[in-house]
């Protein structure tokens, strides 16, 4: 967490106290406290954002802000009581209990940052604290003494205050000459440091000249105290200072540090001279022994300084004499005789120490930055510290050997430089004796890598640590990698296939020959390549020591054998699974549902009328349609089932998972209702069509199955059923469903008969003029009246008589028969109202060879005129094989038949084709009229159709008329003839005549 933020608003937070402090002096009381506690506050911030190792010695110096906000409070508030401020009172014992604690956390930062004793350091530090301690016992302490009228103790605390400050500039000056780069948080509290110094030196000389008054430089002096304290917390290299200082064994000894050592020591010549030149010198004996203490204290650091040459020197010839062992060292315990040598020359004599070799371990990546000299915590090495030095051993596979030397941490950091230059030449050596050795290897391996660096198979050397020795030139080529020598052998495997790998080497190793395994292997760029791995144990061989792996590329051959697998068990149109795995899952499921006692679900699915897709729109809009209809299926059923296509428009869909049989029926809702939404295609030449997609959806599940056969018929039961029943739902199947099967097979088997037997009648439906509410004709409609089943409608046997191919006889008769009724009707009243009647006519039957002149004998048997007939067909029987059926619809016309379009605008037709058509009359669906009132949309298609209609001369007549308003609105558009309930339901023929007498009642 950053304190960026803390920091810039703790600024402001000062600056704008300071600036209220000066501004409005009455108020100082109150802005001199926050001060004071905004520094403690953001202290104890600081060090819960910061967490430093040691958070003691901040909360010393809060304490200390907090102290002296204290004193000056207790300060104001006798003065705001009119109370005689005593000396010394409860503010100064408070004040000077503050450099207490000041002075205890200073001095923990100064045993942290100099890890324990440093003279050299300490010495540095005297000589600045002892020559301005000169002064301040001159300027400040020395006048406090003279005063006659003050009592002991009130000197005792009134000399406390220079005592306190000088004691904490010592303590600072300490800090600043600890070894190691210093922080940004050392200076400021420097800063602090010396504003409080600041400040009770101009305030110790104001009470003695007896003049102090608020503000100016006193108060400036301690803000900045408070400040910057705060400020040095909030700061991140706050935590460096209770961190121990790195090189903590040493001091510096650069130009700036001895021009302030001797400016410090000229303090005291200086003050004497002054005093002589002020006409007397006062205070000469504290000036001669300060001169004498600062000369020992000179001599001391020289001292030191001469001590720390001779111990240089020393471990140099050490280091030498090392040197001279180490050049003649051919071995890895000539490195470690050598090594003991030096480590015993080079550590202080009368210490104690221990020093330990690690055990060699093999180098992986983390090991990297345990290569080199560092000081570490070692407990278990006999001390509270040690020094390790990690090096590269030589060998194939290098190695990583560490070596400890404990001892006292003071002791470790003084021989820290010599050690490292120590294990410095050791790294050369040891690469001497490494490159020795290679040469050597190179050598021995001439021949082996003739004879296989321009093999296109990779080969490999194994270790019984898993890691690769030795790879052939070619493992650049196939996997990318530059450098595979002493990388782990698992790192270029999939983890997939790590258990595969294991176990080849396993077997390897065991003595059973040549092993072998298919692995995925992973190249430099993230690739996977498919490998064979035959693995030999040559360990025995001194030449080879090891495994050798002999890796082949087949990722290609792979991936032919996995398409050529693919061809077999997938649809090539719409890529899902074709007959031959659909069965093969299916009898997995079904065996694994009968263990388990599970229960799995088939659905079959048949697309609605999608021969007249092919039929009219052609093939290749077909095929467009059934990649779309797989693509539905395929995010309908979800992932854990499986679709399949069983050829032409049917698909199959396997359920893994149909305890409970809703769970198939669901499935089967969701394919019903994603295959409902119209299909747009393209027909590959620029033009795109709105198709159907719509399906029927067979159900059967394993419940009522003994065999994955029975299943699949159960299935097909099911969707037949769904066919017959209306298309575009779907049905489960049940045990009763056999039956109602063999029903619908023996209806089908008995329509032939029922022609014969004249057991089919037709009923009549008038067609109305909607704005005069007159029969202009009528509608024939068949009926099989069965003599077990009754009345049945077309929709219970027209589907069936498609299927057999009866529909052609059964539609001549219903043209012979109503249009010899319709001339009887005119023959009994020639006067009649009817004007035609409309006879449907089914593909099939309009296809058949002859039509027309079926028709033209039909007329004339029944003596009717050609203009009292009106055939309806369908919109697709017009765009298939439209040049022929365009010929017979003229033919037609030419002899006086009208034609009218059945169920416009539930087909593939475009209406672009009605200015062509040879058609008379089109007659509007009555799916678009049930929804006239209530959509805008299909009013509006409805008003298109006729506004179209009367623009080509064609008559619209709107079929399932059931309502009063629809009729009223139908009337508005314009369309001229309606057809349905609302006028009247088909009637015998004897009821027509009696219907036409008066005009047929309507709702209004």
């Amino acid at each position: 967490m950053t304190t960026r933020p803390a920091r810039a608003c703790f600024t402001a937070w000062m600056a704008v106290l300071t600036a209220a402090t000066y501004a409005w002096p009455q108020w100082h009381a109150f802005t001199w406290a926050l001060i004071g506690l905004s520094g403690a506050a953001a202290i104890v911030v600081g060090v819960r954002v910061n967490r430093p190792a040691r958070r003691l010695p901040w909360y010393l110096i809060a304490v200390t802000l907090v102290l002296f906000v204290a004193a000056d409070t207790v300060r104001y508030a006798n003065a705001a009581l009119g109370l005689v401020t005593s000396f010394p009172g409860l503010s100064d014992v408070l004040y000077l209990l503050g450099y207490s604690l000041l002075a205890a956390g200073l001095t923990i930062f100064i045993r942290v940052r100099s890890g324990g004793a440093n003279r050299a350091a300490l010495l540095d530090a005297l000589v600045p604290t002892v020559g301005l301690g000169l002064l301040a016992w001159i300027y400040l302490i020395a006048p406090y003494t003279l005063v006659t009228d003050l009592a002991l103790h009130e000197k005792a605390f009134a000399v406390g205050y220079p005592l306190g400050d000088a004691l904490a500039l010592a303590l600072m000056l300490r800090l600043l000459t600890a070894p190691g780069r210093k922080p940004l948080a050392v200076h400021l509290l420097s800063v602090s440091i010396v504003g409080v110094l600041v400040s009770d030196v101009v305030y110790g000389m104001a009470r003695l000249d007896g003049d102090w008054a608020f503000g100016g430089p006193v108060v400036l002096g301690l803000i900045v105290f408070y400040a910057t304290a705060g400020y040095a917390a909030l700061h991140p290299s706050m935590i460096q200072l209770t961190d121990a200082a790195p090189g903590t064994g040493t001091v510096e000894t650069g130009g700036r540090r001895l021009f302030l050592m001797t400016v410090a020591a000229l303090i005291a010549p200086a003050v004497l001279l002054t005093q002589h030149l002020n006409g007397g010198v006062v205070n000469a004996p504290v000036i001669a022994a300060v001169s004498a203490l600062m000369f020992l204290l000179v001599m001391g650091r020289v001292g030191g300084l001469l001590a720390d040459q001779r111990q240089t020197n020393l471990r140099e010839s050490a280091l030498r004499r090392a040197n001279a062992a180490l050049s003649a060292a051919t071995t890895e315990d000539d490195i470690v005789t050598a090594i003991r040598t030096a480590i015993g020359e080079l550590m202080p004599a009368g210490r104690r120490y221990r020093l330990t070799f690690g055990e060699p371990a093999p180098i992986e990546h983390a090991a990297a930055a345990e290569v080199g000299i560092s000081l570490v915590p070692a407990p278990g090495y006999g001390s509270n510290h040690a020094l390790r030095a990690g090096m590269v051993l030589p060998g194939s596979p290098p190695r990583l050997g560490s070596v400890h030397l404990a001892a006292p941490a003071p002791v470790l950091r003084a021989v820290m430089p010599a050690v490292q230059s120590l294990f410095d030449q050791i790294t050369m050596v040891v690469e001497r004796i490494d490159m020795a050795g290679e040469i050597s290897r190179r050598d021995g391996e001439t021949y082996f890598r003739t004879l296989i660096q321009s093999a296109s198979d990779v080969i490999l050397i194994v270790g019984d640590d898993d890691r690769i020795r030795y790879a052939s030139p070619s493992a650049t080529t196939v996997f990318g990698w530059t450098e595979l020598q002493g990388r782990p052998l698992a790192g270029l495997i999939a983890d997939t296939h790590h258990p595969a790998l294991s176990d080849a080497l396993a077997r390897a190793r065991s003595g059973h020959g040549e092993s072998e395994a298919d692995l995925t292997a992973v190249c430099a760029d993230r690739r996977l390549r498919q490998v064979e791995c035959a693995s030999r144990d040559l360990r025995d061989d001194p030449t080879v020591a090891g495994l050798v792996l002999t890796v082949r590329d087949v990722t290609e051959r792979r991936g032919l054998e996995n398409d050529l697998a693919h061809q077999a068990f997938h649809d090539g149109l719409t890529g899902l699974a074709n007959r031959v795995l659909f069965r093969d899952r299916l009898e997995q499921s079904f065996a694994r549902s009968e263990q388990e006692a599970g229960k799995i679900g088939v659905l079959f699915v048949d697309l609605d009328d999608f021969k007249e897709v092919n039929d009219t729109l052609g093939h290749a809009v077909g095929d467009q349609l059934l990649i779309v209809i797989g693509q539905r299926i395929t995010h309908a059923i979800g992932a854990s089932n499986t679709a399949a296509r069983m050829g032409g428009d049917e698909f199959a869909i396997l359920i893994e998972d149909a305890t409970d049989p809703a769970v198939a029926e669901e499935v089967a809702e969701r394919i019903v209702v994603a295959l409902s939404e119209p299909v747009e295609v393209s027909d590959g030449m620029g033009g795109t069509h709105l198709l159907n997609g719509a399906a029927s959806v067979g159900v059967a599940t394993s419940h009522d199955a003994t065999s994955p056969t029975e299943l699949q018929r159960h299935a097909d039961l099911a969707l037949y059923l769904a066919k017959g029943v209306g298309k575009g739902t779907w049905q489960r199947y049940r045990t009763e469903l056999h039956t109602e099967m063999v029903e619908r097979l023996a209806l089908r088997t008995s329509l032939l008969e029922a022609i014969d037997a004249e057991q089919f009648v037709l009923q009549y439906q008038p067609i109305v003029d909607l704005r005069t509410r007159a029969a202009v004709g009528v509608e024939s409609l068949v009926r099989w009246q069965h003599p077990e089943r009754g009345s049945l409608s077309p929709a219970h046997f027209i589907e069936l008589a498609e299927e057999s191919g009866a529909v052609v006889r059964l539609g001549a008769w219903v043209l012979r028969e109503a249009l010899q009724q319709f001339a009887s009707w005119r023959a009994a009243d020639p006067d009649l109202a009817l004007g035609y009647v409309s006879v449907n006519v089914s593909a099939r039957q309009f296809r058949q060879p002859g039509f027309v002149d079926q028709v033209r004998r039909a007329l004339d048997d029944a003596g009717a005129r050609p203009e009292w007939l009106l055939l309806e067909i369908t919109e697709s029987l017009v765009l298939r094989d439209a040049d022929q059926v365009w010929a017979d619809l003229r033919a037609l016309r030419a002899l006086g038949v009208r034609i009218a379009i059945d169920d416009f605008g539930t087909g593939y037709s475009s209406l672009s084709y009605l200015r062509h058509m040879p058609v008379d009359v089109l007659k509007i669906d009555k799916s678009f009229i049930d929804d006239i009132l209530a959509s805008r949309q299909q009013r509006a298609l409805v008003d298109a159709i006729v506004t179209l209609a009367q623009n080509l001369d064609l008559a619209v007549v709107a079929e399932g008329v059931e309502d009063g308003a629809q009729r009223a609105l139908l009337e508005r558009m314009g369309c001229p003839y309606g057809q349905g309930y609302l006028f009247s339901e088909p009637v015998w023929p004897a009821e027509v005549p009696a219907l036409l007498g008066r005009p047929v009642a309507v709702a209004a």
